[in-house]
């Protein structure tokens, strides 16, 4: 799935910072990042999201695309300063979600951040479609998206220290309706 949202508001983070991005998808985040000056490292586990990143890197030094699977991350103990995983968790399992988090710390330096957003169950999508797992739905065109509690995202990254959880919600307009959209964001640092 190409994302197609708009770029979220990015944390002030030192020049050269070492970052991954998990499922960068079409590049709009990358691009927001490397623009800070960031070192990062962006990956997706689909070939047409990576093609699509890598024509809006270029020829930019400090941008690097690959294919990789956020569950078997292709990185040495201590790479990044920070981790993003902007609405790419929920579009997993629970057993793949579980893994990929499990995975998070081995990357992240000590004292490095992790930053989460994602859908929450106030979503006015949340619901909607066949539900496969507990508060987990497929949607046409068999996209999967779960849907997260505060109280489940400080269980799911309970190795590491969270800083800020917090609930975004906002009015969305659909065919003449206002409807919510909402998502919870979170800042967490690696414990140790």
């Amino acid at each position: 799935m190409i994302w197609g949202g708009t770029t979220h508001d990015l944390p002030d983070l030192s020049l050269r910072s070492r970052v991954l991005e998990l499922g960068c998808g079409n590049g709009k985040t990358l691009i927001a990042m490397i623009q800070r000056g960031w070192d990062v490292t962006a990956i997706d586990f689909a070939s047409p999201a990576i093609i699509l990143s890598r024509k809006v890197v270029g020829c930019v030094t400090h941008g690097h695309v690959m294919v990789a699977d956020a569950r078997y991350l292709p990185f040495k103990n201590n790479s990044f300063d920070a981790v993003f995983a902007m609405h790419v968790i929920g579009h997993m399992h629970k057993e793949d979600r579980e893994r990929t988090i499990s995975t998070l710390p081995h990357v992240l330096k000590p004292g490095g951040s992790l930053f989460f957003s994602d859908f929450s169950v106030n979503d006015f999508r949340f619901g909607k479609g066949n539900e496969i797992e507990p508060a987990t739905f497929r949607r046409s065109p068999g996209i999967i998206t779960h849907y997260f509690t505060h109280e489940e995202v400080i269980a799911l990254f309970s190795k590491f220290t969270p800083l800020s959880i917090s609930l975004h919600q906002w009015p969305m307009r659909v065919l003449g309706s206002t409807l919510v959209r909402s998502e919870i964001h979170a800042i967490f640092t690696r414990k140790g």
